[in-house]
């Protein structure tokens, strides 16, 4: 076990030697002795000592899979120029694919074979819209993936009766079909998850827990977290929603979350059941983790929860529409509030008329694509109204590292640099605590660097101060789980 003996770390806006032993946080003090040849010393100079940071909502094989491949949002192609461009310089992967991630169609309008051909046709290109549940194909990829011959109800076909290059809902289907090894069907890629190098990038930006989104995950799923948890590949404390309700997880491995319920997803829940859902769940002893797009989906769970009851820990994630009205409702309930304000700068307000097929569950008839800007992506409003508001990032739906998440969170620009409901800007500090706060309660009590907690810390290379203004993940020097150094930019020497 790693003992180590920070010198001068910045904690509670006082400099302390902060000696760590056993997965924990020994002692603090000042001129603290060193004990042993053993214990490694590392000078801290003024460097603040903050709890790890958790990421609240992400989905780990997606997020995986998505690390070799081209990012295609406004924020890094503003047109169907800049497109083509990132397209022909992105590299092959080992089976000669290109994939493209988290599209919009404010960049190049909707994409068919016809019109992805036009930007990159020597190569079978793969582009997956920002929602995750909606592909594109150039004519390779169709052609190697046998869309003519296939039968999966996601293929859209034109009036004759052939594919166009647009899959719906088809994940899991098309992981099978590129003959994948994903941990869930959201990783469709080929090649499958590495798993290690996401955990390793988690790390250098200060992560040391995360909470997997995605739902209704099988035994295989899980144990295959489990496996890379266990072997080092994946250091993070590990929460899953779709953990099944049925089955209890081994106690040293990852943990249940809240049971992840898609409303809208496939298709309209009734209330009487999701009032049944969110009732197994409680009585297993799990709170529910409840995706709202839009404000039929706050209307309709509340509505279920009136009748079921609610339970603590319950929580609403993304909540992409929630107007006014609703914020006190959701108060009265008790519930947490899991954010993804990295959309906005990534590709804009994606409830917004610029691409009403972002998200499937939202329909562009409704009044939501013309709801008030403070409406979509609420933050500064619900923290005022006492709701706890934890962040994250979707990814790969949306951007992993965390600072660039909280700096969206605090300025709200999209790509072209508007303000998007100014309002709900929240403050360096609202938008730093909203990854501190612990993975069991997002936006609750952040927990203090003392005496006996658990080593779970990012050590920065500015006090905390400086490190508020910035937020940049360039300033995260040390990170540590468990007492165990894992990511930052010092943590190599360590050994």
């Amino acid at each position: 076990m790693t003992r180590l003996l920070l010198r001068g770390a910045e904690v509670g806006g006082e400099l302390v030697d902060v000696r760590i032993a056993d997965g924990r946080v020994a002692e603090l003090g000042r001129a603290l002795p060193r004990l042993d040849a053993s214990e490694q010393v590392i000078a801290a100079r003024g460097g603040a000592l903050l709890p790890g940071l958790t990421d609240h909502h992400l989905h780990l094989a997606a997020a995986a899979a998505d690390l070799t491949a081209v990012v295609c949002s406004p924020s890094a192609a503003r047109d169907a120029d800049e497109l083509a461009a990132a397209l022909l310089q992105a590299p092959r992967d080992d089976r000669g694919w290109i994939r493209g991630v988290r599209y919009h169609a404010s960049v190049a309008g909707e994409l068919n074979a016809t019109r992805l051909d036009g930007l990159r046709s020597d190569a079978p290109v793969l582009l997956r819209y920002g929602s995750g549940a909606r592909w594109a194909l150039n004519t390779r990829a169709a052609t190697a993936l046998r869309l003519a011959d296939a039968d999966h109800p996601g293929i859209e076909r034109g009036a004759d009766g052939r594919p166009t290059g647009r899959l719906h809902q088809a994940d899991a289907w098309l992981s099978e079909r590129l003959g994948a090894r994903p941990l869930t069907a959201g990783a469709a890629a080929p090649g499958g998850p590495p798993l290690a190098e996401l955990g390793r990038r988690l790390a250098d930006h200060g992560i040391t827990a995360v909470t997997d989104a995605e739902p209704r995950l099988d035994t295989r799923a899980v144990d295959a977290v489990a496996r890379a948890a266990a072997c080092g590949d994946l250091p993070q404390r590990v929460r899953l929603l779709g953990a099944p309700l049925d089955v209890a997880l081994p106690p040293d491995g990852p943990t249940a979350g809240p049971w992840r319920i898609a409303l809208g997803d496939p298709g309209p829940h009734a209330v009487d059941d999701l009032a049944e859902e969110i009732a197994a769940a409680h009585r297993t002893g799990r709170p529910v983790a409840a995706r709202c797009t839009s404000r039929e989906d706050l209307r309709l769970l509340f509505a279920a929860l009136d009748r079921a009851g609610s339970t603590p820990g319950d929580r609403i994630e993304h909540a992409a529409v929630v107007p006014a009205g609703a914020v006190p409702e959701i108060r009265r309930r008790g519930l947490h509030m899991v954010a993804r304000p990295g959309l906005l700068a990534d590709r804009g307000d994606d409830t917004g008329p610029g691409d009403t097929t972002a998200d499937p569950t939202t329909d562009p008839t409704t009044t939501d694509q013309t709801a008030d800007p403070a409406d979509r992506h609420r933050a500064a409003s619900l923290i005022a109204a006492g709701v706890p508001l934890g962040l994250s990032s979707d990814a790969p739906y949306g951007p992993l590292d965390p600072w660039a998440v909280m700096r969206a969170a605090m300025l709200r620009l999209t790509p072209a640099g508007e303000v998007a409901g100014r309002s709900e800007r929240l403050t360096a500090a609202q938008a730093l605590a909203g990854y501190l706060s612990p993975a069991h309660a997002p936006g609750g009590r952040i927990g203090r660097v003392r005496a006996g907690a658990v080593a779970d810390l990012v050590l920065l290379g500015a006090p905390a101060g400086e490190a508020i203004r910035r937020l940049d993940t360039g300033l995260v020097r040390l990170v540590l789980i468990g007492g165990r150094p894992v990511g930052g930019s010092d943590h190599r020497r360590l050994g």
